[in-house]
């Protein structure tokens, strides 16, 4: 009964919902149809649907009185309704103004709805706040995507290309207050261009679309006038393009509005034999949806343009991919028993020994030429415009490529191979058996790092004395102290992987069947320490997260005594801080965020000025604003890394953080993780670099990797599995192989399907009972000597094979060289001391630019190789700087703790 009066309550606000929203519309139909009727003598069936979202909510009145000037007959959409392609409507055009937030199974929807022939305006910073599948899939769709807002107002002007013919409306060019937008390939023009430098596009058109870089319907923005101009041609433009087939887009009633679902739809997944398992949540099903939807770069038949720079990109790829084959052989000849190789080195075929991950290939080196002349044949191709073979010759060779990667046998190097585990899955394994399952498939997959999920929304997974509540989903048993035994038994290292600022979440309200509203079991206990945007919410708009104000001095006293029970009660081997910044923010568009009672205060008590009255038109005090919320941050990295230290000096501390560059991530989420990295704060930095294919992963990480703001600590990029190709996922393992860096992270656990599981069990599985080779982060020293090992089997494989071109002399002095290296490696792992470790470094850094010279005549014929060899040498450079801060760390702890006379 008591469920049963929850119903009814739940359906006589809906039904109320309902009318409300039936009056509000029939307003502004009355309103729009009195307006017609002052000009025309019957009014027309609207041909328009305008959505409303909360994030347009504040423009609406600009934006109704713009329509209501047009005189155009149109439906209004409210955003939330929205669950299938038939919940958009049956107009011929949708407006999308100033909606920076869709779902996934909205923005499938969509692009359903444009697939039945309908047409897209849109305008601001479209999607900007929506997840990275959604941001590509109307990138897709709108030929362009918003890149960044302009400082302040520009010149609207035509481009240099000659103006459209629908382009025919006087007032369409003045002074507008936009941002640029960045066109993503061949079928996107750039109608409209700013006048500042290098002329970025202000309007992006495609076939069926219409993208206006600038908030339609501000004042703050551009004039009504303007407006009205652009919408009108843009209206003209496609009303006038006939639909593919009928006329209505969807089989709804030509009703204004169009009928709205009652209930979500709950699209079941379509997974296949290459496509990791997607969560099951219903967001998460459609995240696996959409990301299967979203293109790749090459795009299969098309026939579209490719411009020289495309063209080069592909051939660079290509021969890159070319490159990260034959180096992950020669890592598994040199790994593979001493027959193996010498049966290789005496040249006989060897054919790639199949499993269920491939098709077979006869011949590795007749796929190798022939990505070769694929390569060097898409110059010819393109000039003779036969894109579309260029493309499908393109896909073939990556894909028999990829089929030649030797995901049968072992070839991983001594790495950091970690794993976030994740709530959900905890949760589901239901106690001590089911966790140790999951334990044993990470350690027979390889695995010897695990990120364990033991703060998640405010929820400890542990019965806590500091947080008011466990998560209510654990019940009868202790998943943390389980999570440290089973880890241990297995020679695998648990840090505890923590939320910090962010202590709440709709999604997991929705879980535990409350209501969405409730911002977590902190901020019901202690609603003081929230934090707050600028319009005086603690979740913002589009995003499902309240955080805390970290210039709270409560709110960070309750963090530290909660780390410190944790690194305390437990023997885990270190802290993950995630969420260690503030929500996402726009300063641009208004939208700021950290509003704080405390923060007020406090800068208020510094410069007299109340952080909410000020705004980004103020640049010396928004600088001081930014700062202050960037060094609330900073300053608690590094508390939390003292209090660490002091209970337990050999802990180690990460941070997830966000691969945005350092600027524009100062500005919209205060984290600022190269300040953390030099200051010598934490130990290892992970970028979420969450990419579905290795050419945007490596253009995310490269650029991280390669970073000399760092200090000493040591990085590793982390890579997304949903949603990616078994090999494809390989791929993305043999790039960070081949690059200066020391490992990986996977998210998440709950995608390491049975395929994936058995490629890592083949490539970097343990060996015995227990993983017993070195982890970087835990013993850089001897990691160093292990890696360097595995780089001399390699060198000894290539000169026996007589594939490097050398003069007997300078090999005879290579090896001399690096031996004496060897031996330097060696002493200074077996027993370290600062002597030694100046010896390897100064013997390391002679020997690299040696390097360089003896394989100069090989870098003509294989660059790739030689710059993989370089990159693995450079490694074992950062980690004995690694090492020797960790030597110093334990010399001051022992200082420290020598009795004193």
């Amino acid at each position: 009964m008591k469920n049963q009066g929850l119903v009814n309550k739940k359906t006589t606000k809906l039904v109320l919902k309902n009318h409300g929203f039936f009056i509000f519309t029939a307003q502004f139909i009355i309103v729009n149809c009195l307006n017609i009727l002052s000009v025309k003598a019957a009014t027309p069936a609207p041909v328009l649907s305008v959505v409303q979202s909360p994030e347009n909510t504040q423009h609406w009145i600009g934006i109704t009185k713009r329509l209501q000037t047009i005189g155009v007959p149109y439906c209004v959409l409210p955003l939330e309704r929205v669950k299938s392609a038939a919940d958009w409507g049956d107009r011929q055009v949708l407006f999308l103004p100033n909606i920076e937030t869709l779902t996934p199974a909205q923005a499938i929807a969509l692009e359903a709805w444009t697939n039945k022939g309908g047409n897209l305006i849109a305008s601001g910073a479209i999607g900007s706040l929506s997840t990275p599948g959604v941001r590509q899939l109307l990138k897709n769709l709108l030929g362009s995507y918003w890149g960044f807002s302009l400082k302040d107002k520009q010149q609207l002007k035509p481009s240099k290309t000659q103006l459209p013919a629908w382009i025919n409306q006087k007032g369409i060019f003045g002074q507008v207050h936009g941002g640029v937008l960045v066109p993503n390939d061949g079928a996107s023009k750039a109608v409209a261009v700013w006048n500042s430098q290098d002329n970025p596009a202000a309007v992006v058109t495609t076939e069926r679309s219409t993208l206006l870089g600038w908030r339609w319907g501000t004042d703050a923005a551009s004039s009504a006038e303007l407006d009205t101009a652009w919408l009108q041609v843009a209206l003209n433009r496609h009303i006038s393009i006939p639909a593919n087939g009928n006329q209505n887009i969807t089989e709804s009633a030509p009703n204004c509005p169009a009928p709205i679902a009652k209930t979500p739809s709950t699209s079941p997944t379509s997974p296949t034999d290459t496509i990791n398992r997607a969560s099951t949540t219903k967001q998460d099903e459609a995240i696996d949806q959409l990301e299967q939807t979203v293109r790749w770069d090459v795009v299969p038949n098309s026939h579209e343009p490719i411009n020289p720079g495309e063209a080069a990109a592909m051939q660079q790829q290509l021969e890159n991919l070319i490159g990260r084959v034959e180096s992950a052989h020669l890592a598994a000849l040199a790994n593979a028993p001493s027959s193996d190789v010498s049966q290789s080195v005496k040249g006989e075929d060897r054919q790639l020994a199949t499993t269920r991950l491939v098709t077979p290939i006869p011949n590795q080196e007749q796929v190798l030429t022939q990505a070769r002349v694929v390569a060097n044949n898409l110059p010819r191709l393109i000039t003779n415009k036969n894109y579309a073979l260029a493309r499908q010759q393109w896909l073939v060779a990556r894909n028999n490529l990829w089929k030649q990667f030797p995901v049968d046998r072992r070839l991983a190097p001594a790495e950091i191979r970690a794993v976030w585990l994740d709530r959900g899955t905890i949760v589901r394994a239901g106690g001590e058996q089911g966790l140790s399952k999951v334990f044993d498939r990470l350690a027979q997959s390889g695995i010897n790092t695990v990120f364990f999920e033991a703060v998640n929304a405010g929820y400890p997974i542990y019965p806590s004395q500091v947080a008011p509540q466990q998560n209510p989903l654990i019940r009868d048993w202790d998943p943390l102290a389980v999570g440290v035994k089973l880890a241990h038994e297995r020679g695998m290292e648990l840090h505890a992987w923590v939320w910090t600022f962010a202590v709440g979440n709709q999604r997991h309200n929705e879980l535990l069947n409350i209501n969405s509203d409730y911002p977590g079991p902190v901020l019901a206990a202690h609603p003081d320490w929230a934090n707050y945007d600028n319009q005086g919410k603690i979740i913002p708009v589009g995003q499902t997260k309240p955080f805390l104000d970290p210039a709270n001095p409560e709110v960070r006293q309750y963090l530290l005594k909660l780390y410190e029970e944790i690194v305390t009660r437990y023997k885990v081997d270190g802290l993950q801080l995630d969420y260690i910044r503030y929500p996402f923010q726009d300063p641009a568009a208004g939208r700021t965020y950290g509003y704080g009672q405390a923060a007020r205060a406090q800068f208020q008590k510094l410069t007299g000025v109340d952080p909410v009255n000020i705004t980004p038109s103020q640049p010396q005090l928004w600088q001081q604003w930014t700062a202050f919320r960037t060094q609330q941050v900073d300053s608690f990295v590094t508390e939390v890394s003292q209090m660490m230290r002091q209970k337990r000096s050999h802990l180690i501390l990460s941070v997830a953080v966000f691969p945005l560059p350092e600027s524009e991530r100062i500005q919209k989420l205060q984290q600022h993780w190269e300040v953390w990295a030099r200051r010598g704060d934490i130990d290892l930095i992970i970028p979420m670099t969450y990419a579905q294919d290795t050419v945007r992963f490596q253009q995310l990480a490269q650029p991280w990797i390669a970073s000399t703001q760092l200090g000493s600590t040591l990085l590793i990029p982390g890579i997304r599995l949903l949603s990616l190709p078994t090999l494809g996922t390989f791929d993305q393992l043999q790039l960070v192989r081949d690059l200066p860096v020391g490992g990986y992270a996977l998210f998440a656990a709950e995608n390491v399907n049975n395929e994936l599981h058995k490629l890592f069990v083949n490539t970097q599985g343990k060996l015995g009972t227990v993983i017993d080779e070195p982890i970087p982060h835990r013993d850089p020293l001897q990691s160093a000597v292990t890696r360097y090992n595995s780089l001399q089997r390699e060198w000894r494989l290539v000169l026996h094979q007589e594939k490097l071109q050398i003069s007997p002399k300078v090999i005879s002095d290579f090896h001399s060289q690096a031996e004496i290296l060897q031996n330097a490696l060696t002493q200074l792992a077996t027993s370290p001391s600062p002597r030694k470790m100046l010896v390897a470094k100064s013997t390391l850094t002679r020997f690299q630019s040696q390097f360089r010279v003896w394989t100069r005549e090989k870098n003509i014929s294989n660059s790739y190789q030689v710059k993989a060899w370089e990159s693995r040498l450079f490694t074992i450079e950062r980690l004995l700087r690694y090492g020797e801060r960790r030597l110093e760390l334990n010399s001051q702890q022992r200082t420290n703790q020598s009795p004193k006379f």
